[in-house]
């Protein structure tokens, strides 16, 4: 029988090279995850005692210690001190809110293109408007008008237009009916409103500009009052990527009127 042949020649490297151990706690926020994710664990489950759990895990109760703050702090968790059955870390139920300032930190600091949020926000609030003009209320009516006076106000500044303007579409979403469709639209539109503000504050014809915006929030409105799901989407997304083109220089595609 002849020996197989070497994969490598040698003194060349090897193939495989061993991987680095993650920090203790890093691992602790990964296996609690998982369990999370495969719905081992849900809100309002207790975590093992931390002795128990770094036993388990086979880390030290540090990385135990360090994976709960750090998991406490994005919402995941919460401790109870004290003693008895109400004493302990729980899993928790995120805060929508807190969901919202999440996803909204981690679009500002991930550095996506202009292109790809314009891309992003088209997909949900074309989507939000329809379902808006479906399931319009009286409350989303109010909050609705309520933006669109607000930018109707003469001499608006840039910073309380662009405000009133974030309103607007955060209506539209929250008039949808889907929570995580708002959250996003939420945290995307949130991320976005600094630098809409600067993009403006460079539009030298910002007055026109504005009256444009005006009118093009209007019509969606409009759309959406009327019940007319197809056209408050087509409106939302003319009016997205136009804007986009107008403020960050991106390439209008939409073919809609």
């Amino acid at each position: 029988m002849t020996d197989r042949p070497t994969m490598l020649p040698p003194g060349s490297a090897p193939l495989w090279q061993p991987v680095k151990k993650a920090r203790a706690h890093e691992l602790v926020i990964e296996a609690i995850e998982d369990r999370i994710l495969s719905g081992a664990l849900q809100v309002g489950d207790a975590l093992p005692p931390e002795r128990e759990l770094a036993t388990s895990l086979e880390v030290s109760r540090a990385g135990v210690r360090e994976a709960v703050r750090v998991l406490e702090a994005q919402g995941v968790l919460r401790s109870q001190p004290g003693a008895g059955a109400a004493a302990g870390t729980f899993v928790a139920a995120l805060p929508r809110d807190a969901l919202t300032r999440f996803l909204r930190l981690h679009v500002a600091l991930s550095n996506f293109t202009i292109q790809d949020v314009t891309d992003a926000r088209v997909v949900l609030e074309r989507a939000s408007a329809a379902s808006a003009a479906r399931h319009l209320d009286d409350t989303a009516r109010s909050q609705m008008v309520d933006a669109l006076d607000r930018m109707d106000q003469p001499h608006s500044s840039r910073d309380s237009f662009n405000e009133a303007d974030t309103q607007f579409h955060l209506a539209i979403a929250e008039a949808s009916g889907s929570a995580l469709s708002a959250a996003l639209t939420a945290a995307i539109r949130s991320a976005m409103k600094v630098p809409i503000l600067r993009a403006a504050e460079r539009t030298e014809e910002w007055p026109e500009e504005a009256q444009r915006l005006r009118r093009e929030h209007r019509a969606i409105y409009a759309a959406i009052d009327e019940g007319d799901a197809s056209r408050a989407a087509d409106l939302t997304e003319t009016h997205i990527r136009r804007a986009a083109s107008v403020l960050f220089g991106l390439e209008s595609t939409t073919t809609h009127t």
